[in-house]
């Protein structure tokens, strides 16, 4: 097979060499994820404001296309709850929720976001979902469960109440409670524990098709919607009419921050259960090819009428554990869908929306991420801080907002970090050659009147001034005074401009003091720069070192610093701290 082919048509490979025994594992997992599918992308299209069959139309043409192009032989592709608050949120910003123009644009983001996923797969920008660091990703998609199960109070309740930010949900139910529909609100408990017990005893049953079955079963022997029930009503029926989206470019600049964030936090929550998958069942992922494959699935669907898909967890777990080794699997699921929309139709007129929102609560409290919250605060609490201000940002802010914030704050500690990197002073464990940081390793000996130091980050601009405000601080902690300074480069992958000059800054200044100034465990790369900028002929033959031990011998070979030296090193210490008190004075007046 072409091998051009393969990388971009994934679907090439299994199809040419279908192997006849997963046909049954396809097969089953293609009906099982349909039977789930079917009440889930019903329940998630009216989470994101839109009549329930565009559910419906989302898990046809989207999944047939990511089968072809993802990469993924697991992956179940379709409406997600993460996926379906962000269209309510943006398109809610600029048309009348389950309206005409809501539905419009909602098919006009499919699009956008499509457009961004595959421009982005082409050019081989998935790297860019770096920049969601798992603690950020983690605090939005806890905060984001919450504010999701929040908004189907109204229907779990049977009563009106007012939309945004879950305080203001939490206030308004509190002043209705009174209103409160109590067979509504029966159907919608027994919904949920249904679910709950399920997802516990039995988790491959289809308890959300059992529970969708229940509740109409009931409202329609039991004449539930005359007292007040609210059911589903009409379902149109047939396959969605192809159709170009609406092109509203005032529409398009006001929808492209949300395209972007469903474009990116959609991709993440697909390609980590992608990768996921891939790891149990022994095949690699390639990130570029599933933002092309997502991204060709939510252009196709915006023109059937879909609104934007992605990967989502609780179906591809249900998808592979059903049996699916394939793309088939996918293709099946898609057809029992269109299937169900041609002819099941009918059937859902009285769904009750008390079990559509059960559905989505179930869903969607399971990704508050209690454990993982746990595990920071016992490995990094820094990341816990994160996690920390991206679920309260989104919570008080709003969804957009919070995972900005979440973004801001992992750069900006990111930034703080290099900036101020670890640091450590190096000496020689007793007996070997290898030389350790002094305050971890209580047996590492310094060599006497030499400071050997390694800095744990790329050394730039950013670091500069924080690496000579070190060198100067440990310097007046050398008994005897100063002879040589070693640099241990080992963690330095590449020198800017700023770095060059801050380090021949350091030599002249040293050498006019009888210091050496020596590099040890350079990469080629900042070798490279130095040699271009001349600073290898200025550190000499003795400058540069492959190991920490060679510079340290040779550093013990030097002559000893003379009385008149140290006197003068001294100087420089007095000096040092003058100016640093000065600098701070001027810096914070109100703390002298």
């Amino acid at each position: 097979m072409n091998s051009l082919a393969k990388k971009y048509l994934p679907f090439m490979e299994w199809l040419v060499n279908y192997d006849r025994r997963n046909l049954r594992g396809d097969v089953t997992a293609g009906l099982t994820t349909a039977v789930m599918l079917i009440p889930q992308g019903m329940a998630y299209a009216m989470l994101a404001g839109l009549p329930p069959i565009h559910g419906l139309y989302a898990s046809i043409v989207p999944i047939a296309i990511y089968a072809l192009l993802g990469t993924s032989r697991q992956l179940a592709v379709g409406p997600v709850a993460m996926v379906s608050l962000l269209v309510a949120t943006g398109v809610g910003a600029i048309a009348g929720s389950g309206t005409e123009l809501f539905i419009a644009y909602s098919i006009l983001l499919a699009l956008m976001v499509g457009v961004m996923q595959l421009v982005m797969g082409i050019a081989r920008l998935g790297f860019l979902v770096n920049f969601l660091s798992h603690p950020v990703i983690s605090g939005f998609t806890s905060a984001a469960a919450i504010i999701i199960g929040l908004s189907q109070l109204k229907h779990l309740l049977g009563v009106k109440l007012a939309s945004g930010k879950v305080h203001v949900v939490l206030g308004d139910a509190l002043t209705r409670l009174s209103e409160i529909q109590p067979i509504t609100l029966g159907i919608g408990a027994l919904t949920i524990a249904v679910l709950m017990f399920f997802k516990k005893v039995k988790p491959a049953f289809p308890s959300a098709l059992a529970v969708v079955l229940l509740g109409t079963l009931a409202v329609f022997f039991g004449g539930l919607n005359q007292m007040g029930v609210a059911i589903v009503g009409d379902v149109p029926a047939g396959f969605p009419a192809p159709g170009l989206p609406v092109l509203d470019f005032d529409a398009m600049k006001a929808l492209f921050p949300i395209a972007l964030t469903i474009s990116l936090v959609g991709f993440m929550e697909s390609i980590s259960v992608a990768k996921s998958f891939a790891n149990r069942n022994k095949y690699e992922i390639d990130a570029n090819q599933e933002l092309i494959g997502l991204g060709a699935a939510n252009i196709g669907g915006a023109f059937f009428q879909a609104y934007p898909v992605t990967g989502g967890f609780s179906r591809t777990a249900v998808n592979a554990s059903a049996g699916a080794k394939t793309g088939l699997a996918a293709l099946i699921t898609a057809g029992v869908v269109a299937l169900a929309l041609m002819f099941l139709t009918p059937l859902f007129y009285y769904l009750p929306k008390a079990v559509l929102a059960g559905i989505i609560m179930v869903a969607v409290f399971g990704l508050v991420d209690v454990k993982e919250v746990k595990h920071l605060w016992a490995v990094k609490r820094s990341d816990l801080a994160l996690l920390t201000i991206t679920f309260f940002a989104t919570l008080s802010l709003g969804i957009e907002e919070g995972i900005l914030v979440g973004v801001g704050a992992s750069l900006l500690w990111f930034v703080v970090k290099t900036t101020r990197p670890h640091f450590a002073v190096l000496g020689q464990i007793p007996g070997t050659q290898a030389y350790r940081n002094v305050n971890n390793h209580s047996e590492a000996e310094p060599v006497p009147n030499v400071l050997m130091v390694r800095m744990d980050a790329q050394f730039y601009f950013g670091n500069v001034s924080f690496l000579k405000e070190k060198l100067a601080e440990l310097e007046r902690d050398v008994p005897g005074g100063l002879k040589a300074v070693i640099i241990d480069a080992s963690s330095m992958n590449q020198l800017d401009s700023s770095a060059v000059h801050a380090l021949s800054e350091l030599l002249v200044a040293y050498r006019d003091r009888g210091v050496k100034l020596m590099i040890a465990n350079a990469k080629r790369p900042v070798v490279d720069v130095m040699e271009r900028a001349h600073l290898l002929d200025a550190l000499g033959e003795t400058g540069l070192f492959l190991t920490v031990h060679e510079a340290a011998e040779h550093a013990r070979s030097l002559p000893d610093p003379s009385a008149e030296d140290r006197a003068q090193v001294l100087e420089v210490n007095k000096s040092s701290k003058k100016n640093a008190a000065n600098s701070l004075r001027l810096a914070s007046p109100d703390l002298r």
